[in-house]
C-alpha cells in the first residue's frame, strides 16, 4: 500500500471536458460532442488535486468497439454495440486508446502521452481500466496485430490450455451456427462458422440481451466449465511455463506501465484464476514497484474461481485493495430496503479485507447518490452521511465519482443507458450539473449554486481530514453495539431500539495517540436532538484514555464546534439530518 493513502478520482473522459449541452438521446459524437483528453488541462488537474486526490482513474480511455468511424478505423457493426459510443469494457485494442478523445484522431496515443505528463505535473498518479475477463467481438490490434487475441488459436476444439478463446461446438446451446446477436439483424459474419464463448460464460450459440454478448471470455489456461480447481502455475514461473494468455496480459501491463501509467483497476477480477493474479502483479511490481492494483470482485458471484473468499485470495495474490460491495449494499439499502446502520456491524472491522478495501459511494456502475430515484430521492446532501461512513471506516484506498461532489443526479432518459439513475458509460452524453463545475474549460465551478459549491469544499474537507493519522494507520472501534438500548441514541418516533438513523464509531492510531469519533445521522428530514453516545470503557481502553478526564471533542468538517465529554460520554445538541460530525479528542486545558 502507498504511504499516502490513495484517493482515487473516477472520471470517464467522455464526458468529464464535454461542455456540449444538446444531450440528444442517442446522439452521435458530432450532434453530443465529446470530452477530449486535451480537456484535462493543468487547471482542471490542479483544482482536483487540491481538493485532495492523489490519483486519477482514467476510466474507459482503451480503444472500444465503436459506431464512430475514423480513416483507417472503419465503425463497429451495430450487432456489436452496446450504445452508438460503445461499451468501455468491449476493448477492441488493448494496445491502443480511444481516438474519440483526442483532438487528432491519428495522434491519440501521444495526446494520451501529454496528458500522462500533465498529471505527473500535478502530482497526480494515473489508473487505468485492465479488463481480463473478455474482450469485443472484433478485437483486433492494428498497434501490434502479432499479439492480437486469437492469433494461432486452435478454434476446432472448446478448450485449450494455450488458446487465447473459449470456442463453441456445433452442439452447444443456441441452435448451432451462425452465431445469433440479440439486436438489430443479429448476424456477425466473423462468427458464421466458428463461434466464441460469451464474456459473462455464456457457451452458446444465441446470447441473450442479459449477457454481455458484445464480448468474448478470455481463457486463461483454465476450463471454467469443469469447475473451480485449477492446476496453474505459480507466481515465479517462467513466461514459456504459463499459458498464452498470461503472456500476452503480461505484455499489455508491460506496455502501459512503460509509458508511465501507475496503477489497474482490474475488472471482474473474480472471474480470472487467482494464479494469473499472483504470477501477473509480481511481474508488475519487478517493473514498477509502486504499481497500484484494485480489484473489482464480488464473493457472492458463482463465477469466481475460488472456493474461499475471493477477495481475500485477490489480496493475498498482490492486489492493494479490493472493492467494498457489502458496506455500500448495507448504506444503500438504510434508503431503499428498510436496512438499519446497525446493520453495517455485520462487516468484519479487523484484517486485510477491512483495512485494503477500496469504498465509494458512486462509480460507473451503480446509481447516482443524488438521483430522484434512489437512495430515498434525497437528493445531493445523502452524500454527506454515507460518504463520511465508507471514507473513514478503514485505512484503505477512497474513490469518488465525478460529478458526485456537486450533486450530479443522471436523471432522464440518455440513449441505450436508459433512464436507469445512472451516468451513461455507453453514449455521447454531458453532464447537467458537472457541466456547471466545468463552466466552459474554466473549472471554476462558476455556474455552480451555492448548495453544489458548498458540498464540493466539504467533499476536499472530508479527503484531507481521513489523511489524518487516526484514518490512515488507526484501527476501528464501533459504538452502536454498545448504544442499542440508550433511549438517547437517535431513536425516531416509537423505535425501541436504537441504531436505525445514527451511526458511531472511533478511530484510534497507537503510534500518534491520535483519536476521532465519527457520528452520522442517515435520516433525511429528522434531526436527532439531544443525542448521547454512550463510550464504554473498553472504548476508552482502546483509545487509551482514561474516561473520567474531560476531552474535548472537535468537529472538523462543519466548522469549530467543540463539546466537552461528561462522565465518559459525549451530549451532542443536535446532529441536522443527512450529516456528519467527525471530532478528533483531545485533552480539555
Amino acid at each position: 500500500m502507498s504511504a499516502v493513502r490513495p484517493v482515487i478520482y473516477q472520471l470517464m473522459v467522455r464526458t468529464f471536458g464535454n461542455t456540449n449541452e444538446t444531450r440528444k438521446v442517442n446522439g452521435t459524437l458530432a450532434e453530443n460532442g465529446c470530452g477530449k483528453f486535451a480537456d484535462l488541462t493543468a487547471t482542471a488537474l490542479s483544482s482536483l488535486q487540491a481538493l485532495g486526490f492523489t490519483h486519477l482513474w482514467l476510466t474507459g480511455v482503451l480503444e472500444q468497439a465503436s459506431g464512430t468511424a475514423y480513416p483507417n478505423r472503419p465503425a463497429d457493426a451495430a450487432v456489436l454495440l452496446k450504445g452508438i459510443a460503445g461499451s468501455p469494457y468491449a476493448i477492441k485494442d488493448y494496445f491502443d486508446v480511444c481516438p474519440d478523445y483526442a483532438c487528432d484522431p491519428e495522434q491519440r496515443l501521444t495526446e494520451f502521452r501529454s496528458l500522462l505528463a500533465r498529471c505527473a505535473e500535478c502530482g497526480l498518479k494515473v489508473i487505468i481500466d485492465f479488463v481480463p475477463n473478455h474482450v469485443a467481438r472484433s478485437y483486433a490490434s492494428d498497434v501490434r496485430p502479432e499479439s492480437s487475441f486469437g492469433q494461432g488459436d486452435d478454434p476446432s476444439c472448446f478448450f485449450n490450455r494455450d488458446n487465447h478463446f473459449y470456442y463453441l461446438r456445433k452442439d452447444d446451446p443456441g441452435g448451432g451456427p451462425p452465431l445469433k446477436l440479440p439486436v438489430g439483424e443479429g448476424t456477425y459474419p466473423p462468427e458464421s462458422q466458428i463461434g466464441r464463448v460469451t464474456g459473462n460464460n455464456a457457451v452458446t450459440w444465441a446470447p441473450s440481451l442479459n449477457d454481455w454478448y458484445e464480448t468474448v471470455k478470455l481463457n486463461y489456461g483454465h476450463d471454467f466449465t469443469q469447475g473451480r480447481h485449477t492446476a496453474l502455475p505459480g507466481p515465479d514461473a517462467a513466461p514459456s511455463e504459463v499459458p498464452k494468455t498470461w503472456r500476452t496480459m503480461d505484455e499489455i501491463l508491460s506496455y502501459w506501465q512503460e509509458m508511465g501509467v501507475n496503477g489497474f483497476r482490474a475488472d471482474m477480477a473474480h472471474m480470472v484464476p487467482i494464479e494469473f493474479w499472483a504470477w501477473a502483479v509480481k511481474r508488475a511490481r519487478q517493473r514498477q514497484p509502486g504499481v497500484f492494483f484494485s480489484a473489482e470482485a464480488y464473493d457472492n458471484d458463482p463465477a469466481k474461481l475460488t472456493d474461499g473468499h475471493v477477495l481475500d485470495e485477490l489480496l493475498k495474490a498482490g492486489f492493494d485493495a479490493v472493492y467494498d460491495d457489502p458496506s455500500y449494499d448495507v448504506l444503500e439499502g438504510i434508503y431503499d430496503s428498510g436496512k438499519w446502520a446497525n446493520d453495517l456491524d455485520s462487516q468484519t472491522f479487523t484484517g486485510p479485507r477491512f483495512h485494503q478495501s477500496l469504498r465509494y459511494a458512486e462509480n460507473h456502475d451503480e446509481v447516482r447518490l443524488a438521483s430522484p430515484m434512489e437512495w430515498g430521492g434525497l437528493g445531493m446532501k445523502v452524500g454527506k452521511p454515507v460518504s463520511a461512513v465508507l471514507f473513514a471506516m478503514g485505512r484503505g484506498p477512497v474513490m469518488l465519482y465525478h460529478g458526485q461532489e456537486v450533486g450530479e443526479p443522471a436523471a432522464g432518459q440518455e440513449g441505450f443507458g436508459g433512464d436507469d439513475a445512472r451516468t451513461t458509460i455507453f453514449d455521447y452524453w454531458s453532464m447537467p450539473e458537472f457541466t456547471k463545475w466545468v463552466n466552459g474549460g474554466k473549472f471554476d465551478g462558476g455556474r455552480l449554486s451555492p448548495d453544489q459549491a458548498s458540498l464540493r469544499a466539504w467533499y476536499g474537507k472530508l479527503l484531507r481530514t481521513i489523511q489524518a493519522p487516526a484514518f490512515t494507520h488507526g484501527e476501528f472501534y464501533g459504538l452502536n453495539h454498545a448504544n442499542q438500548q440508550n433511549e438517547a441514541f437517535g431513536r425516531v418516533g416509537d423505535e425501541t431500539v436504537s441504531g436505525h438513523w445514527l451511526y458511531a464509531f472511533l478511530r484510534h492510531d497507537p503510534t500518534t495517540g491520535q483519536s476521532f469519533l465519527i457520528a452520522v445521522n442517515f435520516h433525511g428530514s429528522q434531526t436527532l436532538e439531544d443525542v448521547k453516545i454512550g463510550i464504554p470503557q473498553d472504548a476508552w481502553n482502546f483509545m487509551k484514555r482514561a474516561a473520567a478526564d474531560p476531552w474535548l471533542f472537535s468537529e472538523r468538517l462543519e466548522g469549530p464546534r467543540s463539546i466537552l465529554s461528561e462522565n465518559g460520554n459525549l451530549v451532542l445538541p443536535s446532529i441536522p439530518p443527512c450529516s456528519a460530525l467527525m471530532m478528533e479528542i483531545t485533552a480539555a486545558r
